[in-house]
């Protein structure tokens, strides 16, 4: 049997949590890089795995994908433990790192067909998911190509093409947007998006605040090595503070009528004169409906009106007091912004972190 059909039969017949982390801890020496961290992913959404650099994320991929092995605590992806079981976890999971790591040498066709023989699968299969899979991610035209004559995100596609040649059903992303421009990173997401409604389960690491609001269904907050929050997106932002009515007067002569009207249905109104510009806390969105239907009857005219909720930026500043986007010293020695000596799950040589000296006798067979 080829890890294709393994991977299918998993999705396929596996029903629990697609993803699970139970109290994982890792320490390298008097360090603590990942402190008590547990979540769970239902199979067919995403997790978003915010933090700044060192805040312990790719060390927590390297231990749910079995790089690194936990120092306690424990994880399965699929159902199968990463510490006991860790054939079959690398069986049922792809992982894309910070870096890409195709060859250069070889075109976009030839990596696919190269990982593809190297996983054992029949050649017809190869060839005809090579084509599918340059054909998904746009690279049809450029799969003749050598890979070092790619843009940056022509290459991170490619990366992430490789990576599904054997169609797991969970897959873990590093940071897979970092140093991609914004056209490229949305095109990414399309892609992204579409393997969700395909039934792939993806935990996304990022530093962007931006990309996980778009793309993660939850979002676990970690910083220096521990959750701080978790939720979805929604429900993380009204953690922060309240949703505001904003509205822009067209006229500034009306500004004050504005504020006057304003005031009559909410409590807390700011004004900005210069700006013409009117904010006051709200509930949701009835309480816009309502102010709108207040100032259509009225003779104020406004440029724009609406809800305005706080950010992921908000919630990250209120819950830590920096950016996420931040550089910190966490002191986590797997978040260094590269991990092309840990990427390849498929290669199912034993990948241990170097600096763990415990093994098990399932693990070193």
């Amino acid at each position: 049997m080829t890890i294709t059909t393994d991977a299918r039969v998993v999705r396929d017949r596996f029903t629990g949590p697609a993803i699970e982390a139970e109290h994982l801890v890792k320490r390298f020496g008097d360090t603590t890089a990942v402190d008590d961290v547990s979540f769970s992913v239902p199979q067919g959404t995403v997790l978003g795995l915010l933090g700044p650099n060192g805040a312990g994320k790719t060390t927590t991929v390297r231990m749910m994908t079995t790089l690194s092995r936990p120092t306690s605590g424990s994880a399965r992806v699929a159902g199968h433990d990463v510490a006991r079981e860790p054939e079959l976890v690398r069986r049922s999971m792809g992982l894309t790192g910070q870096a890409a790591t195709v060859d250069e040498l070889l075109t976009g066709r030839e990596n696919l067909r190269l990982m593809g023989s190297l996983y054992g699968l029949p050649k017809g299969e190869v060839r005809r998911l090579s084509d599918e899979l340059l054909e998904r991610f746009s690279l049809t035209d450029a799969g003749h190509k050598v890979v070092k004559d790619y843009s940056g995100g022509m290459r991170r596609r490619l990366d992430l093409a490789v990576s599904l040649i054997a169609t797991p059903p969970v897959l873990f992303l590093d940071e897979p947007t970092t140093g991609l421009d914004p056209r490229s990173r949305v095109e990414l997401w399309d892609v992204l998006r579409g393997l969700v409604r395909d039934g792939t389960t993806l935990l996304l690491t990022t530093q962007y605040l931006e990309e996980a609001d778009q793309l993660a269904d939850r979002i676990v907050v970690i910083d220096h090595g521990r959750i701080i929050a978790e939720g979805t997106p929604l429900e993380l932002k009204d953690q922060s503070g309240q949703a505001a009515i904003v509205l822009t007067v067209s006229h500034a002569d009306q500004v004050e009528a504005a504020r006057a009207l304003l005031s009559a249905h909410v409590e807390g109104v700011h004004v900005d004169v210069a700006a013409r510009r009117l904010t006051a806390p709200a509930e949701g969105l009835h309480d816009m409906t309502r102010v709108a239907a207040v100032f259509e009857r009225s003779e104020i005219v406004l440029d724009d009106l609406g809800l305005q909720r706080p950010s992921l930026d908000d919630v990250f500043l209120s819950l830590t007091g920096h950016r996420a986007e931040s550089d910190t010293a966490s002191g986590d020695p797997g978040d260094t912004g590269d991990t092309r000596d840990t990427r390849d799950t498929r290669d199912t040589r034993d990948t241990r972190d170097p600096a763990d000296t415990s093994s098990t006798a399932e693990e070193s067979r």
